[in-house]
């Protein structure tokens, strides 16, 4: 296991995305709160709990994907902070089709006793289709 340790809101981005590139499904769910929910489709509802969170993040991992961000603005208030993301992923679906997807995140992290920040909501299609 690799470090899943973010030290800034933005830093989980970061961490996770490499995650999902090196196919590491269990560092990315630490990435995660247990509390956390995730929106895995554009216009699909949030899904909640580990094993849901799990399955969406193995689905993304097996396009082995490589996915750039730029963080455009992050606000914390205290334990919580959002941070909105451009980000896009390029990757090959296991039958070797080429994957692009691009959007603008409007995620929600939370600071953990440990100083540390994870996940609250994810949301990568936060301000609707690109």
């Amino acid at each position: 296991m690799q470090t899943t340790a973010a030290t800034t809101p933005d830093e989980v981005i970061q961490l996770l995305a490499a995650a999902l590139h090196d196919g590491r499904v269990d560092d990315a769910l630490a990435l995660y709160e247990a509390d956390a929910v995730f929106v895995p489709q554009l216009d699909a509802p949030p899904i909640g709990g580990r094993d849901a969170i799990r399955a969406a993040l193995a689905d993304f991992t097996a396009l082995r994907p490589t996915m750039t961000a730029d963080v455009r603005k992050v606000v914390s208030a205290g334990e919580i902070a959002t941070v909105l993301n451009t980000w896009h992923l390029r990757g090959t679906t296991p039958a070797g089709e080429p994957v692009a997807m691009t959007g603008t995140s409007a995620d929600v992290m939370r600071r953990r006793p440990d100083g540390t920040w994870g996940i609250l909501i994810d949301d990568p299609w936060g301000v609707g289709a690109p």
